[in-house]
């Protein structure tokens, strides 16, 4: 029986703006036993007090304080490396109010770090300027490597993809700050006050949230209600301890 559960939000307890059917109920089986939780995403768009109505408006409560996310990992990773520095960010509120928390400065002028997340309003302009000020020599950071997420209709766009835009035109790739790299996982490990070993990771990627699982010393379980499928387990190198259809079969 695992002591804490860290569980990925898109793909697992929500696809886009709909509620996974047995989300609700996994949740409150946690908060009932006591079970610590903490809600991990790569998505950078939402800070966590808008992610948490969000989820309140299609029927999931859950803390502030249980929400997790990868702008919030980047912001504590820029300011661990270069406190109150200047960065150009190209994102949404959750990552620009992320770095603005940290007394990051955000300017085009001269920034120390690009630092790119999910956007919802794609701009040629902020991609361009991103581009020239790469190639001038800022650091290129990007929220996460996801290429592609659920979304209402399907698919959609991820960091990931717009990242590989940057690079294509200037030859920098990025440092990922979130899933699968461990930086996120320590980082939630610590806000959890728990240890790897008494912790279970749930994600519908095998890409990110399953190897993060599996290189930070986790129990992994692999819900298939987001982007993997049952045939493409095979095709990875590592498995996860436990597949389900969905994260309402699961029992703390």
């Amino acid at each position: 029986m695992a002591k804490a559960y860290m569980s990925d939000m898109d793909g697992v307890l929500v696809r886009g703006s709909t509620l996974v059917p047995g989300a609700d109920g996994f949740i409150r089986r946690l908060q009932h036993l006591g079970v610590p939780f903490l809600v991990l995403t790569n998505n950078s768009v939402y800070t966590p007090g808008d992610l948490q109505a969000r989820l309140h408006g299609i029927g999931l409560d859950v803390p502030v304080e249980a929400l997790f996310t990868s702008a919030m990992a980047t912001a504590a990773f820029l300011h661990q490396q270069r406190p109150e520095g200047r960065a150009y960010a190209v994102g949404e509120r959750g990552l620009k109010t992320a770095l603005g928390e940290i007394g990051y400065t955000l300017t085009d002028q001269q920034p120390d770090y690009v630092v790119l997340g999910e956007t919802t309003a794609y701009s040629y302009a902020e991609i361009a300027t991103a581009v020239r000020l790469v190639s001038a020599g800022a650091r290129f950071i990007a929220t996460n490597p996801d290429v592609n997420g659920p979304g209402d209709g399907g698919i959609v766009p991820g960091a990931g993809a717009l990242a590989a835009l940057i690079t294509a035109a200037t030859g920098v790739k990025p440092y990922y700050i979130g899933k699968p790299n461990p930086l996120m996982m320590r980082s939630a490990l610590r806000q959890l006050g728990v240890h790897s070993e008494d912790t279970t990771m749930i994600g519908d990627r095998m890409d990110t949230d399953m190897v993060a699982g599996i290189e930070s010393g986790m129990r992994t379980i692999l819900v298939l209600t987001g982007v993997t499928r049952q045939e493409d387990i095979g095709r990875f190198p590592y498995l996860p301890s436990r597949v389900v259809q969905s994260v309402a079969e699961i029992e703390p």
